[in-house]
């Protein structure tokens, strides 16, 4: 379920903004998703209250906030905790088990990033809606398939946990003193396997559920996920962020953001207890990390510093990248080359691509 439309019980944190944002989604048709062609919010104007370019971002925003909620419900349906908060699914145990090698306490890590998510979309909903704009709302693009495995709801899903090839090069670039995607460089992967193929993050049925190596590998794979996905949204708010005009619209953008980089660092720690293995099925190859050196080392979770703007300043430790130049169509691309959307219509790719173009052109 989108965001927008969950019921948790009256007494839940987020309450009153799921229902605010529900009304928003209610109201919006599937016509109504796209905005102005994207050339027209280069000239800021008002829409109550808000510049365009500003609801371009946020727009952008809560797509994202809604995909990144699609994917983490997927997960805590069969790994996390399932409650008035975060409702569905009701938890795969073998599963649970293997997520868990990485750390004892992953099944709250997961519920809490979950609600975290779920609270980002129905607050910038929310929030568009009552300054005059259109929220977001994906509801007519959840056709991709569940997980058959037992624990998972059996629902039409926005994203595909199932056919993933997941980027490792955070792992690396967050290590380099030398080397920063702001200047063109490309890093190396920790787990090259793992971005030469597909492979699924979740059982896609119960038939995954063994031998053990290969669903340690699923479970491994869902670790590297995790981390993929928060140090992309990490990023993304740093980047969004040069293009806003409002103040209140800045500080929304500055107060969500550092939550995605809490996500990120606890997430990269977790990654690092994945144990070396081989798995049996497909060849998947997860390496000790520790063997070498300091770019793979694992409890290396801190930014190490780097160049910055230029290269004549000294390093710095930072985010990266926060190059704001086409931040959102790189978001998208990232995405999409995660294998996130497989499955998906040619239409969602059009609407999340405009919704991307809007977000690119504001200007402040």
């Amino acid at each position: 379920m989108e965001a927008s439309e969950q019921s948790p019980d009256a007494t839940s944190r987020r309450s009153f903004l799921l229902k605010g944002a529900a009304v928003g989604a209610a109201s919006l048709g599937a016509g109504g998703l796209l905005l102005e062609p994207a050339e027209a919010l280069a000239k800021a104007r008002p829409k109550g209250g808000l510049t365009k370019g500003d609801v371009a971002i946020l727009r952008f925003l809560a797509a994202a906030e809604l995909i990144e909620t699609d994917l983490w419900q997927q997960y805590n349906e069969l790994a996390g905790i399932q409650d008035s908060e975060v409702p569905g699914g009701s938890g795969n145990p073998d599963y649970a088990e293997a997520v868990a090698v990485l750390d004892e306490d992953m099944d709250q890590y997961i519920h809490d990033n979950t609600d975290d998510e779920i609270s980002h979309a129905a607050f910038i909903n929310a929030y568009l809606k009552a300054h005059g704009a259109e929220p977001v709302n994906l509801n007519k693009f959840r056709n991709l398939p569940s997980s058959k495995a037992t624990g998972a709801q059996q629902i039409g899903r926005l994203t595909n946990l199932m056919e993933l090839t997941v980027d490792t090069s955070f792992w690396t670039r967050y290590r380099s003193d030398s080397q920063n995607p702001d200047f063109g460089n490309k890093l190396p992967q920790a787990v090259p396997g793992l971005a030469a193929g597909r492979f699924p993050a979740i059982p896609r049925s119960d038939d995954d559920l063994s031998p053990g190596d290969h669903l340690q590998a699923i479970a491994n794979t869902a670790g590297f996920h995790f981390c993929f996905i928060e140090q992309g949204g990490t990023s993304l708010y740093a980047q969004l962020a040069q293009r806003v005009a409002g103040p209140e619209v800045l500080r929304i953008l500055l107060s969500i953001g550092p939550t995605e980089a809490m996500h990120f660092q606890t997430w990269h720690d977790k990654a690092g207890n994945a144990p070396p293995l081989t798995d049996p099925t497909n060849g998947l190859v997860f390496p000790d990390l520790n063997a070498d050196g300091e770019s793979t080392q694992t409890n290396l979770i801190m930014p190490e510093p780097t160049i910055f703007l230029q290269r004549k300043f000294p390093i710095v430790s930072i985010i990266r990248p926060t190059q704001t130049r086409g931040a959102a169509m790189g978001a998208v691309k990232a995405l999409t080359d995660d294998g996130l959307f497989r499955g998906q219509s040619a239409e969602f790719f059009s609407v999340l691509k405009g919704l991307a173009r809007a977000a690119d052109a504001a200007q402040r």
